[in-house]
């Protein structure tokens, strides 16, 4: 048995530990740049369909809503079947996924595929981190992550190029842009068979809590098109109104049933910290108006603005770039005076972007009119998220670290999911208003006020309940020593990933869920 093929036993410098290294920044990338370039083809998808805005929520949102609600189910099922195994899964799921979307017929099969797609994102996504913290010595792990977290942000920043080039290529080439994960994920399995030790909490026991699974997920389901259809159907329609309440009947249900499991899915007990769930507000805001912003922004470039996929994908660029190179300061710096001030001030500047795009008109003039406000929300975005995952991370028990990214995660991905579905009809932007230019832009226009305002608010949420690390007790080991917290590291735009970079990982603390 040599080296690769036991857990928690490779070197950073190793073949064997660039060939895993490989694999999960391969798998996870998939997930990433995919739910970039899917933004880009929107305009593309709708015009092939000849179908209106609420059709294009359902494409975002389809996918959004499984991942969301089999994320935790999906980690557990890691832990307790083995993580390459289900990584592996995965991958091949969300290939096969991807394929269907591509010769999807008509807009409801390339629904049907999006949802199936993000069971297969929700499988890989936890799988590749965690595979790095089971697989490297504990001294080569930040290293690992630290590789890992900064070249999947490479790979978020490439997915609009990729997929503005794709779609502009023919009037269906936008089905090229799920083509792509089909040679990269048969590599990724290849790489992952052929290189990545198994690994699995041995603690594990009992079954897996699926029921808990399918209960979040249908209750989002039926929230989600209950806000989507709502605008269409009537707010006061039975279809709607019962949609409505049998969602947020069975999410109660299902945190009812986190009360009485010995081994809860998520447990409620972490909300008992005041930190914690006051970070997870303040997530909710911003990764809210994120969402929804994000969602628009590509649309009003293409169809108001007459750029072309490329040009629009490009035009992004800037918020990942700036990101990259200012996440590791900003998350060291909250290190060093606690995340109070740029948790409060992060939002406010990241609403002054949102508030920017007020001033994209037809002819968009790109250093004008969309650069300012891209380089303002990245700084934003950069100000605020690394402090914002490490303070979600640091409020809560080490032994809970990993289920409270998890957590955190899907707070972030639960509120671009509503705001996707809820901010078009807050906006006014109806299925008339998205043929028509004149409305759109008058619709895009309040649609990032709002989002702008949701970012002010959540500054101020911020600096009315966010503590500085120093002012916590400290966290303590087991025997009551005094332990040193970890500066934490963050990428990613559409979602929260927590890794840890700079120093080793510690023994107990366990692996966090990524954003795909």
């Amino acid at each position: 048995m040599t080296t690769a093929d036991v857990p928690g036993r490779l070197a950073y410098a190793s073949a064997a530990g660039r060939w895993v290294l490989t694999a999960t920044i391969l798998g996870s990338g998939i997930a990433s740049i995919d739910a970039t370039v899917v933004g880009i083809a929107l305009p593309a998808i709708g015009r092939s369909f000849d179908t209106g805005l609420q059709v294009l929520q359902w494409v975002v949102t389809a996918y959004t809503l499984t991942l969301a609600g089999l994320l935790l189910l999906a980690g557990a099922l890691g832990d307790r079947y083995g993580r390459r195994r289900v990584f592996a899964i995965g991958v091949v799921w969300f290939a096969v996924a991807s394929v269907l979307c591509g010769i999807a017929p008509n807009a409801a099969v390339l629904v049907a595929a999006r949802a199936l797609q993000g069971v297969g994102a929700a499988l890989l996504a936890p799988g590749s981190l965690a595979i790095l913290q089971a697989s490297f010595l504990p001294d080569e792990r930040s290293k690992a992550i630290g590789a890992w977290s900064g070249l999947g942000g490479v790979a978020t920043a490439i997915g609009p190029f990729v997929g503005g080039w794709l779609v502009g290529i023919g009037a269906s080439s936008w089905r090229l842009i799920f083509a792509i994960n089909v040679p990269i994920a048969v590599l990724v399995v290849y790489l992952t068979w052929r290189h990545v030790p198994e690994s699995r909490d041995e603690a594990a026991s009992g079954h897996v809590d699926m029921i808990s699974g399918a209960l979040v997920t249908a209750g989002l389901i039926g929230v989600t098109y209950g806000l989507i259809e709502g605008q269409a159907l009537g707010w006061g329609s039975a279809t709607v109104l019962a949609a409505l309440a049998g969602g947020v009947a069975l999410i109660a249900v299902f945190l009812w049933r986190q009360t009485r499991l010995r081994h809860p899915m998520l447990p409620l007990g972490l909300f008992a910290s005041a930190q914690f769930s006051a970070t997870n507000v303040v997530t909710f805001v911003v990764y809210g108006a994120l969402g929804g912003a994000l969602f628009l922004l590509p649309i009003q470039l293409q169809q108001v603005a007459g750029y072309s996929p490329l040009r629009a994908g490009v035009s992004l660029l800037p918020v990942t770039i700036v990101m990259l190179l200012l996440s590791a300061r900003s998350g060291a710096l909250a290190a060093r005076i606690g995340p109070r001030l740029q948790m409060s001030a992060g939002p406010v500047v990241a609403g002054c972007g949102m508030a920017l795009f007020a001033r994209i008109t037809a002819g968009g003039n790109y250093l004008a009119q969309v650069l300012p406000a891209v380089l303002v929300l990245g700084l934003g975005l950069a100000i605020t998220v690394a402090p914002l995952t490490s303070t979600a991370l640091s409020s809560a028990p080490a032994a809970h670290a990993g289920t409270a990214s998890a957590v955190n995660n899907d707070v972030a991905r639960a509120a671009g999911l509503i705001a996707v579905a809820v901010l078009p009809a807050a906006a006014g932007i109806t299925s008339a208003a998205y043929t028509s230019p004149v409305l759109l832009s008058a619709g895009f226009h309040r649609a990032v006020l709002i989002c702008a305002g949701l970012c002010v608010l959540a500054g101020l949420l911020a600096a009315a309940t966010i503590r500085d690390v120093h002012a916590l007790p400290p966290a303590r080991s087991a025997g009551g020593e005094v332990l040193e917290e970890e500066p934490w590291l963050s990428c990613a735009v559409d979602a929260p990933p927590a890794t840890p970079a700079g120093v080793p990982a510690r023994a107990d603390r366990p692996p966090a869920a990524p954003a795909s």
